[in-house]
């Protein structure tokens, strides 16, 4: 069973910094792209920043020069440096990620999410 567990959430003032990580494991061959998307209450999932095995990035207006995503392949996980956070922000974040397993089978998998609060 593939899982994808996200950690590093937490409460943190307005132009503080997070990192937040997330480790899959389970019967994984491969792991194409990676997400990371955001939730914010009462609001829709939106994507944030995607890195691909290649390494290659991008990212949603609204945390371009502030968000950076990577990657560590050796250990099938994704991380997202948050600098300069807003209190806009504040959301569950959740990463994604497009994985082929040692089943054969190919499809997105979701982290349970980790919360992020930035006060004002």
């Amino acid at each position: 069973q593939v899982q994808l567990v996200e950690s590093g959430g937490d409460l943190v003032q307005a132009g503080g910094t997070l990192r937040l990580s997330c480790a899959a494991s389970g019967p994984i061959i491969s792991i194409n792209v990676m997400h990371w998307y955001r939730q914010a209450q009462g609001k829709q999932r939106e994507l944030v920043a995607t890195v691909r095995n290649d390494g290659s990035t991008n990212y949603a207006d609204f945390v371009k020069g502030r968000f950076t995503i990577y990657r560590d392949n050796s250990k099938d996980t994704v991380f997202l440096q948050m600098n300069r956070l807003k209190p806009e922000d504040t959301a569950v974040y959740y990463c994604n990620a497009n994985i082929r397993t040692s089943f054969g089978l190919q499809r997105n998998y979701w982290g349970q999410g980790t919360q992020v609060t930035v006060s004002s």
